[in-house]
């Protein structure tokens, strides 16, 4: 019996980074009549919870190192774990050592982003590419796919993402979407044949992969606009 939906954001429920229709959030709100909804994202809780137009659900963040409640008609932290960056300089060395290799030498901005959560991003064209260079660099994730074996070797203390279109993402381990669902299942008791993820990043390196390869039920997502047609044994039981 199913008692929880877990989504994505990007790709599932909106198109990237933007706000949440009305149309998926009327979905959303079918659902949060018969079933309890979470929000399991790689952004910070605040920023997911605004991209949701400020939905009434709860939010895990970055991975699992922020998870948010929603009481009271607004969205309250309770946990906020960071993980200190110890060794930049030898991260800056791997770095570019993947440019070099790779031929990624020409970049705009740093190169390296660090997140205070201590998080990291590898920008492949730089923290100030243009976001049409970013679009156009890899729209089918051939050409970071082709090194994520590498990449994760190199970083062997964090899980490794293809994120957004043109970077790696990364999370100090054990943080990714399966361990921070896990987590929040153990505290409240839920059992994983309990709960269904909802999600678009399902591929290699995708940040739903972990669910996705996991014992939780998954709903696989290729299109944001047809998120009804997904959903609809459980929307038709209303």
């Amino acid at each position: 019996m199913v008692k929880l939906f877990a989504f994505d954001l990007d790709g599932t429920l909106t198109q990237h980074k933007t706000q949440l229709e009305e149309k998926n959030r009327s979905i959303l709100e079918r659902l949060a009549q018969r079933y309890t909804l979470i929000m399991v994202g790689a952004g910070n809780c605040m920023r997911i919870h605004n991209q949701l137009g400020r939905f009434p659900m709860d939010v895990i963040g970055n991975y699992g190192m922020q998870y948010a409640k929603y009481r009271d008609g607004e969205l309250k932290l309770v946990r906020d774990d960071v993980v200190a960056c110890e060794n930049k300089n030898l991260i800056e060395e791997k770095v570019t050592l993947i440019r070099e290799k790779y031929g990624f030498t020409r970049f705009a901005g740093e190169n390296v982003e660090y997140h205070a959560s201590g998080c990291l991003t590898l920008p492949l064209l730089g923290t100030k590419a243009n976001q049409s260079d970013k679009l156009a660099f890899d729209p089918d994730r051939k050409k970071r796919r082709a090194i994520y074996d590498e990449v994760c070797a190199a970083f062997p203390d964090y899980n490794v993402f293809v994120g957004g279109s043109s970077s790696f993402d990364m999370a100090p381990k054990p943080f990714n979407k399966y361990y921070a669902l896990d987590l929040w299942c153990r505290e409240n008791g839920i059992e994983h044949s309990e709960v269904i993820f909802v999600g678009d990043d399902y591929g290699i390196g995708g940040n739903d992969e972990s669910v996705y390869k996991s014992d939780f039920q998954f709903v696989t997502i290729d299109d944001y606009t047809k998120l009804s047609e997904a959903l609809a044994p459980w929307l038709d039981e209303d």
